[in-house]
């Protein structure tokens, strides 16, 4: 016997897993009117929970909302005739919403999708995937999103940053979480399926120069570059360089890097993270000896593996068994581990401690950030690295 709340909560988790499909106008298996039986119970269930019965029958006669109430009489031996709640039909996914109290946000949801697939009908299918965007956005964010469609859609090739479109209320914080949402809009639009564009490639836009940030530690060196030590740049820029390195320390964390101080022959780059493929484009680190320094989790293996792929000889360094127990009081939690099993380029020694992290050996998902590791400790090591 279905109450008033258990009808809700069935319907809510119809609404959860169909609206996408009832935006589109695909009922599915569905057929309206949605017909909800209300589990009238047999003559024998009810006399073993007449109280039940008597409570059910009075919740649906008190009941008053949306959909059409079917009552239906059953002639019973010991109680008699019954007039009990049958079944309960609604019309359309709004009815639906409307038990729910989802309704304001089916009606927003189904008018910006009339709305912008009256205008690119060939987003019918993908908007649906986009369902809480059209049920949420405030009037401004939507019509936002609207326009920079459009004008993208009309500038294909616009080769423009993305500040410089003439789309009102356009900043870097609206767009940077919208990125995604955009490139599969303007993909559909431009009924264009290839996956291997970027934002920027697919909008037409043009992107900011990714910077980097070295430190120069030898005076030298730092000449050559008029005297300055911390240098960020764009890439192409620092490329451009050629220096006469002979050593190359690549840290993740910025005050790691910040607190080298000077070798002779060496620059540090700091914070690449997954950008570090970014190197592949010096060609004055092929004369360097290279070394990285990463925090000891699997995302620092992660990125160590990654960098291999374009500096075969790099090598690391106190990223090892020894530093990671000499320092288990200042471990702590990797929020989330990489997923891969493997990664091809580590040394075995690398790979050993690798997946002893994967395998909680000491711990739930143990991480030893960089920063954390004796100075003293790290800056002897790092010298001997220029040996």
């Amino acid at each position: 016997m279905k109450l008033p709340d258990d009808v809700r909560q069935f319907l809510a988790r119809r609404f959860q897993s169909k609206h996408r499909e009832w935006l589109i106008g695909d009922a599915g298996e569905d057929q309206w009117p949605l017909e909800v039986p209300l589990g009238i119970p047999t003559e024998q269930a009810a006399l073993r929970q007449v109280d039940g019965v008597r409570a059910w029958v009075s919740a649906w006669q008190g009941w008053q909302g949306v959909g059409s109430l079917s009552w239906c009489e059953r002639r019973w031996k010991a109680l008699g005739v019954q007039r009990l709640p049958e079944k309960l039909a609604l019309g359309g996914p709004e009815d639906v919403a409307m038990w729910i109290g989802e309704s304001a946000r089916w009606e927003r949801a189904q008018s910006r999708y009339r709305t912008l697939t009256a205008r690119w009908p060939v987003l019918a299918q993908p908007l649906p995937r986009y369902f809480d965007v059209l049920a949420d956005y405030g009037d401004a964010d939507f019509r936002r999103l609207a326009e920079m469609l459009d004008w993208i859609a009309n500038h294909p090739q616009s080769d423009l940053y993305p500040r410089q479109l003439p789309v009102s209320g356009l900043d870097s914080k609206w767009l940077d979480g919208r990125k995604g949402l955009l490139t599969d809009l303007v993909a559909a639009i431009h009924e264009d399926s290839s996956s291997d564009l970027d934002f920027y490639q697919r909008c037409g836009l043009k992107a900011p120069p990714l910077l980097v940030r070295m430190r120069v530690l030898d005076q030298a060196l730092r000449a050559r570059v008029g005297g300055v030590g911390d240098i960020t740049a764009p890439v192409e820029d620092l490329a451009g360089l050629n220096l006469p390195v002979s050593h190359v320390f690549i840290v993740e964390n910025l005050q790691t890097g910040l607190a080298m101080s000077d070798m002779p022959g060496a620059v540090v780059f700091m914070r690449l993270g997954y950008n570090v493929d970014v190197l592949a484009r010096f060609p004055w680190l092929a004369r360097a000896k290279c070394i990285y320094w990463g925090d000891l989790d699997t995302h620092g293996f992660a990125i160590l593996h990654r960098a291999r792929s374009y500096i075969p000889e790099l090598q690391s360094v106190l990223m090892d068994e020894d530093t990671l127990l000499q320092h288990k009081a200042l471990w702590v939690d990797e929020s989330a581990q990489h997923p891969s099993t493997e990664l091809t380029l580590l040394t075995e020694q690398e790979q050993q401690l690798y997946r002893d992290l994967k395998q909680q050996r000491w711990g739930q998902n143990v991480r030893l950030e960089q920063e954390r590791i004796d100075w003293a400790t790290a800056w002897s090591t790092l010298q001997r690295a220029l040996a």
